[in-house]
């Protein structure tokens, strides 16, 4: 009797042991959703996801490095071209009560940046750079808080358990333009770095007002403009879409470290087996952004244009200014005496 019911006890403690085990849950995986525009998309990486869509996701963007580093499940809606409306329009379905990583990036587009450089990227006689900055920092200064304001409530309610962090934007110049055809002068970028400088500084004091923590990459980017020995942010590319974006350098070294703390608690420093993780996570991002391009093919595409120097307005102002548009001579030299009239 007393074998039989040890025997008895054991099988029933064995048959406890199974049912827990195939009792206890499956640990969900986490879940991370990266919202937002062309900086947190990956453009200037050159090498995009095929999802049918203009968005130019990349795994060597900086969620995309994230994700397979820290072992967050990906759903990369963040899209070039996206406003604060177009976020709220095509990406915020994505985000749930369980959600529990967000990122975002936005407000650049919204500001009219593309437009402010390719102004600005003309010779100085030939444009009005200071008039384009003007309006575009009035805009930042009284317009765009309300808009983000309304949008990380969005956020806040759809994903009310994430941890969301607000990113930034680099200042793209080092104060010399060596592109050859570019005309920004010290001027300038001075003044366009300060413009980033303002949308950070308007970006995180809306994120702080809702509880988001914010991610500046300013400090990280110095050192790395455009036109430093390590550039980290494109100059003038082909294709000119690619233009004045991190790079892959400036994801995987510049905005992954900047972003990593906040949003999972630790540091971030690129391997090999990251790589490799985020480069095969292309097919099944594909496949599941695919379902998405629907909405994502709302989203205008904002991109710098190059400057052209053979439309009528330029040539009429080319006269004005007694600039022989058939001697890139007399365009620099104009546009060098335009520079030194504005650093008085």
């Amino acid at each position: 009797m007393t074998t039989v019911r040890a025997l008895g006890l054991v099988a029933a403690g064995a048959a406890a042991v199974s049912i827990g085990v195939s009792a206890a849950p499956a640990q969900a995986a986490t879940s991370y959703v990266a919202l937002g525009d062309s900086y947190s998309s990956g453009t200037g990486t050159r090498s995009y996801i095929a999802d049918g869509t203009a968005c130019q996701r990349s795994t060597y963007a900086y969620p995309s490095l994230l994700a397979a580093s820290k072992g967050l499940t990906l759903n990369f809606r963040a899209c070039s071209g996206a406003t604060v409306a177009d976020v709220t329009n095509t990406q915020l379905s994505a985000l749930s009560s369980s959600t529990t990583h967000v990122t975002l990036s936005v407000g650049g587009n919204d500001a009219g940046f593309a437009d402010v450089l390719t102004e600005c990227a003309m010779p100085g006689w030939a444009s009005n750079c200071n008039g384009a900055i003007d309006a575009a920092q009035s805009f930042v200064n009284n317009v765009l808080p309300g808009r983000l304001s309304t949008l990380y409530t969005s956020v806040r309610s759809k994903a009310p358990n994430a941890k969301v962090v607000i990113v930034g934007y680099p200042r793209i110049f080092m104060g010399e333009d060596c592109n050859a055809f570019t005309w920004f002068s010290p001027a300038e970028e001075t003044r366009l770095n300060a413009m980033a400088d303002l949308l950070n500084s308007k970006t995180s004091s809306a994120a702080a007002a809702k509880g988001f923590s914010f991610a500046n990459p300013t400090s990280r980017f110095i050192g790395h403009a455009v036109c430093d020995d390590v550039e980290w942010l494109n100059g003038l590319s082909d294709p000119v879409s690619e233009s004045y974006h991190p790079n892959r350098p400036g994801h995987a070294s510049g905005y992954a470290p900047t972003v990593s703390t906040p949003l999972t608690g630790s540091a971030f420093s690129l391997t090999a087996a990251t790589s490799q993780k985020a480069a095969l996570s292309a097919d099944r991002l594909a496949a599941q952004q695919r379902t998405y391009a629907v909405r994502d093919a709302s989203i205008t595409p904002k991109e710098f244009r190059a400057p052209d120097l053979s439309t009528a307005e330029v040539k009429a102002a080319a006269a004005r200014a007694g600039v022989d548009l058939s001697s890139r001579a007399s365009i620099d030299k104009a546009d060098r005496v335009w520079s030194e009239r504005q650093a008085r």
